[in-house]
């Protein structure tokens, strides 16, 4: 096992991916250490975005990895092995999840979990990443309903075991990034587009101050989308360059 070799517990974090950057700098830790915490105060998302978490009540953990196989230009390939294993997880719950390109999972319409991945690059290699997960389990009310965000115990009405949970994620990760290390690539990014939100299905979109009605193709090594417009041109688009519109 890689992904939860080790595991590091804190009652309390400012952020558990700020806490898994620092213990790489300060010393040798080995790969799949998880810091995992049951409250953030400054819980991080994509792009400086606040992570809403109640105490106590979901997954909030970071995984600090060593994938000096992948190269740079295809560093996605570490979100799309995560996206997967949440969602492995998440199966075996609730079906029907779905990735939200580029970092969100959802169940329909709400968001269940977002990942945070922070790649350290030395020359040509991938040094170290860290993988940050909010997994939202048994929170029954949320403050920000921007997100529509939903919870395992909104969608079912049970309330779960947050350490049968854990175990469980961190296996279906772990298998996810092992296909990412020593299998089949090309299989592992077919199974992430299979799974996107919205793949395939005309719907409406924001560039900029342009809204148009479009289709998901595909998503690039780089981890840019392609959408095909309804008069048929290709457009490809950067995280924060493109918008969902409901």
């Amino acid at each position: 096992m890689i992904i939860g070799s080790d595991l590091i517990f804190y009652e309390n974090l400012s952020s558990t991916n700020s806490q898994a950057s620092l213990l790489l700098k300060k010393k040798d830790i080995k790969e799949g250490t998880v810091v995992y915490s049951d409250f953030q105060t400054a819980g991080r998302g994509q792009s400086g975005n606040i992570w809403e978490s109640e105490a106590g009540k979901n997954l909030l953990i970071s995984i600090i990895l060593y994938p000096s196989s992948i190269n740079p230009e295809e560093q996605f390939h570490i979100s799309m092995a995560v996206s997967l294993g949440i969602c492995d997880f998440i199966d075996r719950y609730i079906p029907g999840s779905k990735i939200k390109w580029p970092n969100d999972i959802y169940i329909k319409d709400g968001k269940i979990s977002g990942i945070l991945i922070e790649n350290s690059i030395m020359g040509e290699s991938i040094e170290s990443a860290v993988a940050g997960i909010g997994l939202n389990i048994n929170q029954e009310k949320f403050t920000s309903h921007s997100l529509n965000p939903v919870s395992f115990r909104l969608i079912t009405g049970r309330k779960y075991d947050l350490g049968i949970c854990l175990k469980q994620l961190l296996a279906d990760l772990d298998l996810r990034y092992k296909q990412l290390l020593y299998g089949n690539r090309e299989l592992l990014a077919n199974e992430y587009i299979a799974r996107l939100h919205r793949f395939m299905e005309w719907c409406t979109y924001r560039s900029g101050d342009i809204i148009f009605t479009g289709k998901i193709l595909n998503v690039t090594s780089s981890g840019r989308l392609q959408i095909r417009k309804k008069k048929g041109k290709v457009m490809e688009f950067s995280f924060k360059e493109v918008d969902f519109i409901p």
